[in-house]
Parts: C-alpha cells; sequence; structure tokens
C-alpha cells in the first residue's frame, strides 16, 4: 500500500520518535466517541505506534502495522497492541490473517502516513474490514511549525527552499489532505459538514529539538545537505535566546473522518 519513497523512514527511525510531534489526547477521545463499539481499531503505518499507543487507551485490541522494521523496533508495548511487520501491499489472505475478518474493525487510523499509499487498495481494503454500521476511518497530518514571526520567516525561506525535493504525494500534506482523495462521507458528529477538521498541536522545543523535526522530513532524509549549515545559522539567530532555552513551537493537524457509509 505504500510508495518506494516510504522507506525512507526507517534509517531515522531512533530519531523519529523523540522528533515528530505528539498528537493531542483531544484527538482520540473524539474518534472514541464516533464508534459504538470499541473492541478492533488497525492503526495503518503505525511507525513507532505513537498514536498506536493512544488508540489502546480506548479500544480492547489494536493492530498496528507497518512496513519498516526500524520503525517498529522502536515501538513501546502494550499488552493490547499487536505489532505486525507488512508487505507494502497486502493480500486479502494477508488482510484476513493480520486484521481481521470483513466488518471486524471498528477504527481505522493512518496518522501522517496514508499520502504515501496506493490509495485505491487501501481503501478497497478499509471498505472490507470496517464494521457495517458502524466503523470508521480516520487520517490525519500535520504541517509547518510555528514559533514566532522571526523564526517563521526563516523557516517559509527554508521550507521554499526544500519543498521541489518532496515526492509529489506530499502536495496532499501541505494542501492539509483537502485535497486527498477520500471517497467516504465526512462523518456529521465529528466534522460538521466539513471535509477537513482543524486541531493544535503545542509543544516546547529547544532550537535543536525544533531542527531534529526537519532532519526526519523526507526530502532532507535523502538530502541531508538541504538543511545547510547557512540555515542553521539564520535559526540560530532567529530564535532570539540561548538554542537551549525551550519555546513554544504549534503545528497545525488536519483531520478527515468518515461516516460508514462510503460514497458511490
Amino acid at each position: 500500500m505504500a510508495t518506494e519513497r516510504a522507506f525512507v523512514f526507517g534509517s531515522v527511525a531512533e530519531d523519529y520518535v523523540n522528533a515528530r510531534p505528539r498528537y493531542p489526547p483531544r484527538l482520540f477521545s473524539l474518534l472514541s466517541s464516533l464508534t459504538p463499539k470499541h473492541q478492533l481499531a488497525w492503526d495503518v503505518g503505525t511507525g513507532n505506534g505513537q498514536a498506536a499507543l493512544q488508540i489502546s487507551e480506548y479500544y480492547e485490541r489494536v493492530i498496528a502495522t507497518d512496513i519498516s522494521e526500524e520503525q517498529l523496533q522502536h515501538a513501546e508495548t502494550r499488552p493490547n497492541i499487536k505489532y505486525a511487520l507488512t508487505p507494502p501491499v497486502l493480500t486479502d489472505d494477508a488482510l484476513n490473517s493480520i486484521v481481521g475478518p470483513g466488518g471486524s474493525v471498528d477504527l481505522v487510523t493512518v496518522a501522517a502516513a496514508v499520502h504515501w499509499f496506493d490509495l485505491d487498495t487501501f481503501y478497497a481494503q478499509v471498505k472490507r474490514v470496517l464494521r457495517k454500521p458502524g466503523g470508521v476511518i480516520a487520517v490525519w497530518v500535520y504541517t509547518t511549525p510555528s514559533v514566532s514571526p522571526a523564526v517563521d520567516e526563516v523557516f517559509g525561506r527554508f521550507f521554499e527552499r526544500i519543498l521541489p525535493f518532496f515526492d509529489p504525494c506530499g502536495r496532499w500534506v501541505f494542501e492539509e489532505y483537502k485535497t486527498l482523495p477520500f471517497p467516504f462521507l465526512s462523518h456529521p458528529a465529528a466534522a460538521g459538514g466539513e471535509s477537513v477538521i482543524e486541531l493544535e498541536i503545542e509543544e516546547t522545543r529547544t532550537l535543536q529539538e525544533y531542527l531534529s523535526f526537519f532532519r526526519t522530513w523526507s526530502a532532507v532524509v535523502c538530502d541531508e545537505g538541504l538543511l545547510s549549515d547557512d540555515f542553521v545559522r539564520q535559526f540560530e539567530a532567529a530564535w532570539g535566546q540561548p538554542p537551549h532555552h525551550a519555546r513554544t513551537v504549534k503545528v497545525p493537524l488536519f483531520l478527515k473522518v468518515n461516516s460508514p457509509t462510503l460514497k458511490t
């Protein structure tokens, strides 16, 4: 289900654990409120299991799958989470064996990863495994961080420099998933008729922690020189205080969540 470039994150699996923003608890309480039953959730592209951990607080069992063995090696375990290494494309037999039979899954989630997938194949499999009625699919992504006008100005120049080096599927990320193909009806209880729900992640980070986020971006993983010494110096100057001093970093998060009925 994943494109070839999705494999690059295995090389930064250890850094990924601490470098990526943490999803807000509000996200998972919202998702839990949308499914009548809470027996089984499938977290696809789980990476190091960040989303699976919070989902496991609401669902009896969580199947968390990923194509990267390196990422899964850094996943934190829970008694009710089963991690599974999968090929980029799951056969129907493998889907049945790893996830469960058709109509058995209450919630399917994809955290900051669905843009890498073969969407037609994935969505067909989601349609197969979701409980009917009552099953829900939720996909979300975060985009560019904000710190202060000075830091954000440097980031703007940095982002303009690296944008051409992202995989074409990255456009869905930077378009806030608003243009992401999603053949499901928006869940009225969650979205109020909107196709995308906007939430916010707020963290405190030192300059090094702020920059570590960018070092796990696919474009920078493939070409570390994109985050050049010159850009690092510009960020240091814009930080406006000692680099070890933590500042508030806000990251917008965009969520698409469906009702159980597929569009025809």
